[in-house]
């Protein structure tokens, strides 16, 4: 099972095995490059693996410290043992930035597993017919063990045509599941099972300033703190440079916090209105980075079997193979990569959040008794024609109109997905 994942963690690897459990661990370096090795004990008889990085862990150091606990490392994996010890399940609570990690404590025979608030770190798990629990970053690791059923979900098969991806917490097949982003799940030898519980969610009832000038010096600032904290690395680090708005914010951030040039890299398509390397060359050249570009074949398919090995299930983003491309190519200079990755959710950038905006505002003042019946049949009888200028493709929008909230942005996101699906798979 550990040795399916060496792409994940090259550098080192470690196996612990005691009485009914069994933990291993791949590492890719990248904080206290010697003192790091995992799996990992504290004092207390708690030994835990992990993947991700904990940015705070300096800060939470240091409140362990004068608690009382000792440090033999100074890395950020050490930091979770001991917090679990001095604040049981609710450490997770503490820890910021991306992880995954099984904690299992031999004093109360406990095995704890997490996921971070986002969900940027995987784990799988599956309970098997002779009441073994096996778990890992991919399903490959699970794959490797004889006692897992291979049936594929019919149900996931539907979500992966409506959304693109297989959301949690199924997967392809029936017998393993995904721990849901910001979840914990615990297994005990004398009180069982516990389902997975939630420690974080995202609040939408959050109230901002009024003034435009605060929220934008605000902004900066948490930003900037973000990009901060993950600078913090024993390893070279640079970031992707896409020319967007959000990697490019994210490499400015990373120049104004280095003595040293950032080393940056994008990928050039000979394809008008995809090619976006004009604008990264701008910033590299704005913020003097030391810049890469490597062009990409579109029509080049070469990755699709490396790719289908990697994710292990259906996964439709047009932009899986553009992004290994990437990331192969920073990986020949630096170990870590910052991103921009996120910037179009948390922004609200993408056409269709606009779009639904305005549809909420009709429907605030449309009651659905008249709205659905009304739009529905206009919607119906509106003709599809993709052909025409923008204002004139009204089609999906009075079909939307017809819907409620929910089911509107549903529809428009698996209408993109379907779209950029159907792009891929026309290419010749």
């Amino acid at each position: 099972m550990n040795d399916s994942l060496v792409h994940r963690g090259p550098d080192d690897s470690g196996i612990f095995i005691d009485s009914g459990i069994g933990l291993a661990h791949r590492r890719l370096s990248i904080v206290d490059l010697s003192g790091g090795h995992q799996p990992l004990f504290n004092e207390d008889s708690s030994v835990v693996v992990y993947n991700g990085e904990i940015f705070n862990f300096q800060d939470l150091s240091e409140e362990l410290i004068a608690h009382g606990h000792k440090f033999r490392t100074r890395c950020d994996t050490e930091v979770i043992v001991h917090a679990w010890e001095q604040w049981g399940e609710a450490c997770v609570e503490r820890f910021r930035g991306q992880f995954t990690f099984a904690l299992w404590d031999s004093n109360s025979e406990t095995l704890f597993l997490a996921r971070d608030r986002l969900g940027i770190k995987p784990l799988h798990y599956a309970e098997l017919a002779d009441g073994a629990v096996i778990f890992g970053s991919e399903m490959k690791a699970l794959l490797e063990h004889p006692g897992v059923p291979r049936t594929m979900d019919v149900t996931a098969v539907e979500d992966y045509f409506a959304y693109g991806y297989v959301p949690d917490p199924k997967s392809i097949y029936t017998s393993i599941r995904k721990l849901a982003p910001g979840h914990t799940m615990i297994y005990s030898r004398t009180a069982g099972r516990r389902d997975p519980q939630a420690f974080w969610d995202v609040a939408f009832d959050a109230r901002v300033p009024e003034d435009e000038t605060a929220i934008c010096g605000e902004l900066i600032e948490r930003l900037t703190e973000a990009v901060g904290i993950r600078l913090i690395v024993d390893v070279p680090l640079g970031a992707f440079l896409s020319g967007g708005v959000d990697s490019s914010g994210v490499v400015a951030l990373m120049a104004g916090r280095s003595s040293e040039p950032v080393d940056t890299c994008s990928i050039s398509f000979n394809v008008r209105g995809f090619d976006e390397s004009a604008y990264a060359a701008q910033i590299a050249e704005r913020y003097a980075t030391r810049h890469r570009v490597r062009a990409v074949d579109p029509d080049s398919f070469d990755l699709i079997d490396r790719l289908a090995h990697f994710y292990d299930e259906p996964y439709a983003d047009s932009s899986a193979m553009p992004t290994h491309r990437v990331c192969a190519l920073a990986r020949e200079k630096v170990t870590v990569a910052l991103s921009g990755d996120g910037g179009d959710e948390v922004f609200a950038g993408y056409r269709r959040y606009r779009w639904h905006h305005y549809e909420e505002t009709v429907r605030s003042l449309v009651p659905s008794g008249l709205r659905r019946p009304l739009f529905g049949a206009l919607g119906a009888a509106y003709p599809k024609i993709d052909w025409a200028p923008k204002p004139l493709r009204a089609k999906s929008t009075l079909e939307a109109l017809a819907r409620d909230s929910a089911e509107g942005i549903f529809t428009a996101s698996r209408c993109s997905t379907t779209a950029c699906a159907a792009a891929s798979s026309a290419t010749p």
